[in-house]
């Protein structure tokens, strides 16, 4: 690698971590000349710095064909292996089954700009934005990602998470949220439609403040680390699954750091 080493960019641990997982070249067409690894790189740049694409510094690649080749891994569900490969990774680290039977349920408002795409307006909030739906293990590690506009209420954009946790998790048992998703017959439905429990876990009568849940912070830390992102400060994208995509590569930056420090 000619250029300075930035904070961001893998080590060779970690990258030999990842190369086997990535797309292979296209058997058609031209060979491709891009180095994959300062690809990968430009991408986790672009995520921690939180600068727009064409704002990439020049000792990277040439943008265009940076976010052409996150965009052709994207759709062909590249970051979705990776993340998968290496949370079942950390979870052995840690002596857990690489699939969890335990997870924590919760989702974030987030500002949009005018990149324009679905978002809907959060009364609560009095604001047009959308929200990440999160399905976390007792690790913190995200199972499913859900990016939906901002007025999907949480219990009908909770439906579309578990949906699409139901293939990844099937050892799942037991989900932890908060009392917003108890309404609209929600634990009714999770435990006929998937045979799982979801747990609510409330709040002590009458005492106000800040107060820590039991297993409920534990998404919330995840949230917190996904803020170490500034691309994800706000939802930046047009179409909701490159936001999915998006948390898929901060996850994944922060699993090879926990795998190769």
């Amino acid at each position: 690698m000619s250029r300075p080493h930035d904070y961001t960019d893998l080590s060779d641990r970690q990258w030999r971590l990842i190369r086997p997982l990535l797309p292979p070249p296209a058997k058609v067409g031209a060979k491709r000349q891009l180095d994959s690894l300062e690809v990968v790189n430009a991408i986790f740049y672009v995520l921690r710095a939180g600068c727009p694409w064409r704002l990439l510094p020049h000792d990277f690649p040439n943008w265009n064909s940076v976010y052409h080749l996150f965009w052709a891994w994207r759709n062909l569900g590249g970051w979705e292996k990776i993340h998968r490969k290496l949370r079942a990774k950390i979870r052995t680290k840690e002596k857990r089954s690489a699939k969890p039977s335990a997870a924590i349920l919760d989702s974030q408002s987030v500002k949009t700009t005018e990149a324009g795409g679905p978002r809907g307006y959060d009364a609560g909030k009095k604001i047009n934005e959308r929200k990440r739906h999160l399905l976390v293990d007792t690790l913190g590690l995200v199972l499913a990602i859900v990016v939906h506009s901002a007025d999907l209420q949480d219990q009908e954009g909770s439906r579309l998470v578990l949906q699409k946790a139901k293939r990844d998790v099937p050892r799942l048992r037991v989900i932890f949220a908060d009392g917003a998703y108890a309404r609209s017959g929600l634990p009714a439905w999770v435990r006929n439609t998937f045979h799982w429990t979801l747990e609510i876990v409330k709040r002590v009568s009458g005492r106000g403040g800040f107060e820590v849940l039991p297993k409920r912070w534990i998404v919330e830390r995840t949230f917190g680390w996904l803020g170490r992102s500034r691309r994800l400060s706000k939802d930046d994208e047009r179409e909701p699954s490159t936001s999915e995509a998006m948390i898929q590569i901060s996850m994944i930056h922060l699993m090879l750091k926990r795998l190769c420090p």
